[in-house]
């Protein structure tokens, strides 16, 4: 068995785009087989080391396939925040609309 196999593109260094696996042929011949860069997968805008759950980890032309539905997640905000940034900002959301409607009643008792 050949333990060598040369590369089959111009690119002769091995570098993270030219990644290869030694494949043996049905014919007996060790080939190269070029591998794909792994992908990340999508990540939230804030928080750059959560990933999206839910989402397919895919390189963008194989995730620019996917449907409408597989490609983002079915909430208000769904791909940009994970659940519980959203939950706070709902909260905070809320807590200041009683603090504004609060103050109104307050001026008024005031007068």
């Amino acid at each position: 068995m050949a333990l060598r196999v040369t590369y089959r593109r111009r690119k002769s260094y091995n570098t993270k785009s030219n990644k290869i696996r030694k494949v043996k042929t049905p014919g007996g011949r060790l080939v190269a087989q070029y591998v794909q860069k792994r992908a990340k997968g999508p990540q939230l805008q804030l928080d750059s080391k959560s990933k999206v759950a839910g989402v397919a980890k895919l390189r963008n032309p194989q995730f620019n396939k996917l449907s409408y539905t597989q490609r983002s997640i079915s909430r208000p905000y769904g791909g940009q925040f994970s659940p519980s940034e959203l939950k706070d900002r709902i909260k905070r959301a809320f807590l200041i609309e009683e603090m504004k409607i609060s103050k109104k009643i307050s001026k008024q008792s005031t007068k």
